[in-house]
């Protein structure tokens, strides 16, 4: 019950942060607060600031960014800390303070403001640590996950030259490197051992093996 608990405050944790984001949001667009100079300006000792505060910006031009960028969080979000609840937040953090390091050495002179390179290190995480780990429920979350936003992957090629294709590499390469360092560490999942593995253990016939469970039903 207590780790039930857990999982749902840190879901609600989330939902207070796309709130919080909403809110910074709305500020920047109806006061004109220009708060995309808070971004990272890569190679720039003041874009450095931007390496703390530029996933809480979005474009204030329209609603479009933080609309695209608050669904997949709060999916992506919920299964971090659902199926790796143990290094949830350090998966979190690394990839919200790497992502931007490697923006800010790498990624073209301007502004890259938003969450989506963020987004790119939790898809990539969730995806190969399912593949890594070679255990059959977090391969599935890893294949559910590229069903839903498996389309995401072309964001890391420069199609468009408004959009930080660099955050979204960055996030990737992040992402992908957390889920080979945190390989062995544990997940929310024990494993379940089948009825066989069981039987073994106990040195008893499967027979007297449904006794011992008809008995403790009863009780």
């Amino acid at each position: 019950m207590k780790d039930l608990y857990s999982i749902f405050f840190k879901y609600y944790l989330i939902l207070v942060f796309i709130l919080l984001l909403w809110l910074i949001h709305f500020l920047n667009y109806y006061f004109v607060l220009n708060l995309h100079e808070l971004g990272v300006f890569p190679r720039s000792l003041e874009g450095l600031i931007g390496v703390f505060f530029s996933p809480i910006i979005h474009s204030s031009s329209d609603h479009n960014h933080i609309i695209n960028n608050s669904v997949p969080f709060l999916i992506l979000g919920w299964a971090l800390f659902y199926f790796y609840s143990p290094i949830a937040w350090r998966v979190l953090f690394f990839s919200w303070i790497f992502t931007g390091l490697l923006v800010w050495f790498s990624a073209r002179d301007a502004y890259h403001i938003g969450l989506s390179g963020v987004i790119y290190s939790l898809l990539f995480f969730l995806f190969f640590s399912g593949v890594f780990r070679k255990d059959t429920r977090l391969l599935t979350v890893a294949l559910l996950v590229v069903f839903i936003y498996g389309s995401m992957v072309w964001g890391i090629f420069p199609y468009d030259w408004k959009i930080s294709f660099e955050s979204h590499l960055s996030g990737s390469l992040v992402g992908l490197a957390l889920s080979i360092v945190f390989k062995k560490q544990k997940a929310s999942f024990k494993k379940v051992k089948t009825q066989w593995e069981i039987e073994e253990e106990l040195g008893i016939e499967s027979d007297n093996l449904d006794g011992l469970w008809e008995i403790e039903d009863e009780e």
